[in-house]
């Protein structure tokens, strides 16, 4: 038997009319070339037969399968009783091969009768076959045996044998029918060492010597053995009784284990209430500390504010003095409107009038100030009353410039009063209030704060130094009260330093205009 892919190059005749065989491993095609040649040869072998005999009981498959049978097989009486020890032999087409192929030659336990129908008989009736030589029934071959059936026939017959004997499904390719061969080499390697290993233990154990008691050692070994089986019944029957004991306590503590963990979850859900309560207060309490303490650095910006001096910035713009932004003094080449200006003298006019009003009745307020917006007017010791708002003619303006005059009046007696305040409160002299810019009638710093027959820009400095004293009034105002008008709206993003440093250093802010003069 060969892969019908091998043997390219050989030159075996394959016959046609043969089916296509396929090894029952690896499945592949086999190409099965000589079985003629062989067949008439195995066909008169006896032992050939014998074996074609004992493979019909395959059926369909069997030597047989090209002619008709009415009944299968009849198994003879056995000849001779079973020798004792001796187990019975397989039967079947296994057993007829073993016992044709021992070289004793002994008989065989069972044989069978094979009963044919003649298919060329016209009247139907069935005629036994002869037997053959061991007591077989001959097998009727076809008329030409070295036809297809014949070959089809032993080859049936060659791969049933091989079945039957090798426990392997038949036919093998060569290649599987080397690794079958290997692996049985293998399995027999490995019996043949177990079976060395079970002599040479027995061996072992025939060899060592053996200790045989008497009867009388017998009786008390077994005496012993059976006191000691006493007591180990006893010592189980209490260890039975105190397994009952601890059972039971086991059930009591499995009890009191369960009420403790209903009592564990209860506990558990009832603090992670509390937790949860917890945290909720103590995230409101935190924000109330937060507020708290944002409330409190609001109220300690208020305590450090005052409503003058964030109502009143003074300050300059180039060579102007400003309050809340609105501009005091004309330029030839900037002529600011007089609606401005009016602005400005009104804010002043305000700003002194306040802390004036502030000290009464201790500050003797002879002239008096009256705010009226844009359009303030001043009074003067016989109540006559000055308006202080233009436009005005720039060449004949005396109620204008009286009510100048009386302003700077006004003013000068305010820092007369801070240092009388002062020097009432142990100030040292150098660091009592003094205006930086002297006031001596109409004139500050020598520069004249009349319009008539004067220049505007000496107009203008001296309302911008008028300014500056004002603001100095101011921070001494701050310093030494704790003014907080009621109807005065106080703003939240002032950054105003405290006043009593506002009032420390005036020496360097006051005179914010000296150096562009």
């Amino acid at each position: 038997m060969k892969n019908a892919g091998e043997g390219k190059g050989r030159s075996f005749p394959v016959d046609p009319n043969l089916p296509r065989w396929l090894c029952q491993n690896c499945h592949n095609p086999l190409a099965i070339v000589g079985v003629d040649s062989y067949a008439d040869k195995y066909l008169n072998d006896p032992s050939f037969r014998s074996g074609m005999h004992g493979s019909s009981m395959h059926g369909a498959n069997s030597v047989l399968g090209s002619t008709r049978m009415d009944n299968s097989f009849v198994v003879l009486p056995k000849q001779r009783a079973q020798v004792q020890g001796v187990p019975p032999r397989a039967h079947g087409a296994s057993a007829s091969l073993q016992s044709d192929a021992s070289p004793s030659g002994k008989a065989m336990d069972e044989s069978f009768v094979v009963v044919y129908k003649n298919e060329s008989a016209s009247d139907g009736g069935t005629g036994q076959l002869p037997l053959s030589e061991g007591g077989h029934a001959a097998v009727p071959l076809p008329p030409n045996n070295s036809g297809f059936n014949t070959t089809i026939t032993v080859l049936k017959c060659a791969f049933e044998i091989a079945t039957t004997q090798s426990q392997v499904e038949q036919p093998l390719c060569l290649e599987c029918m080397r690794i079958l061969s290997d692996k049985l080499d293998k399995e027999v390697e490995d019996v043949n060492r177990d079976i060395e290993a079970y002599e040479a233990c027995l061996q072992r154990l025939e060899g060592e010597a053996r200790d045989i008691l008497s009867e009388a050692d017998f009786l008390k070994e077994k005496l012993k053995i059976e006191e000691e089986e006493r007591k180990l019944e006893v010592a189980i029957q209490e260890i039975d009784k105190q397994y009952k004991e601890v059972s039971g306590e086991l059930k009591e503590l499995e009890t009191k284990s369960s009420r403790f963990q209903e009592l564990e979850e209860r506990y558990w859900h009832e603090f992670n209430n509390f937790q949860f309560q917890l945290t909720s207060h103590q995230e409101e309490r935190d924000a109330i500390l937060a507020k708290i303490e944002v409330s409190q650095a609001h109220l300690e910006l208020l305590k450090r504010t005052n409503v003058l001096n964030d109502a009143f910035p003074i300050w300059h713009d180039g060579e102007f003095g400003t309050i809340n932004n609105f501009r005091l003094g004309r330029l030839p080449k900037i002529p600011v409107e007089w609606d401005e200006i009016n602005a400005a003298w009104g804010q002043a006019c305000l700003l002194l009038h306040t802390m004036c009003q502030y000290f009464r009745p201790k500050f003797p307020y002879r002239i008096k100030i009256l705010p009226m917006g844009s359009y303030p007017r001043i009074m003067d010791l016989s109540n006559n009353s000055y308006e202080l708002f233009g436009p005005v003619n720039l060449f004949w303006s005396t109620r204008y410039d009286k009510a100048m005059t009386l302003f700077l009046t006004c003013l000068k007696d305010f820092a007369e009063f801070a240092k009388s305040k002062d020097q009432e409160n142990n100030i040292p002299p150098e660091k009592c209030f003094k205006l930086p810019y002297k006031i001596e009638n109409d004139k500050v710093e020598n520069y004249s704060i009349t319009q008539s027959f004067n220049k505007q820009e000496n107009w203008t400095k001296a309302l911008k130094y008028t300014l500056c004293n004002l603001k100095w009034a101011l921070y001494w105002f701050i310093g030494n009260t704790n003014f907080q008008s009621l109807s005065a709206t106080v703003s939240q993003h002032v950054d105003v330093p405290a006043a009593g440093i506002l009032y420390a250093r005036r020496g360097t802010d006051a005179k914010f205009g000296s150096q562009n003069l």
